[in-house]
């Protein structure tokens, strides 16, 4: 990677909002499992480790930034959820399972499609409160 790209990388997670960084570690976790099962299936046993545990990563991320107060039994379904999607990259790279790999990635992309979803809600939600507190405000420029 050559250093501009590194800075626009960088400061492009710098600018995001929490929302978008939560995509883009959903996004990341499913491009390494990806990378790790292709890895897999050409013998690269080092490529297969390496990729699987930077989403073993992603995952633990997740599970230290839940706030289980707040989110009460929503947070502590999810964190038990991805603690075991963990423990099943764990298995997968003990055994180099293909299999589990899959399988924690189609959980993954479902999740991040909820989280589109929810994201999405939010916002046409965000925008009709604006649009409905500034009904009958007449505005000059």
């Amino acid at each position: 990677m050559n250093p501009y790209e590194s800075t626009y990388k960088s400061q492009h997670i710098q600018t995001a909002s929490r929302e978008q960084v939560l995509l883009m570690l959903y996004e990341g976790a499913i491009r390494f499992l990806r990378i790790a099962r292709t890895a897999c299936e050409e013998g690269n046993i080092e490529k297969f480790h390496n990729n699987t545990v930077k989403a073993q990563r992603i995952l633990i991320e997740f599970m230290t930034t839940l706030d289980v107060e707040v989110g009460g039994e929503v947070a502590k379904n999810l964190f038990k959820l991805y603690e075991y999607l963990h423990y099943r990259l764990v298995q997968a790279n003990l055994k180099k399972d293909v299999t589990m790999v899959d399988e924690v990635v189609g959980h993954l992309e479902e999740l991040k499609q909820t989280w589109e979803e929810a994201i999405g809600i939010a916002k046409k939600q965000d925008v009709d409160l604006v649009n409905q507190a500034t009904e009958g405000h007449v505005y000059s420029a």
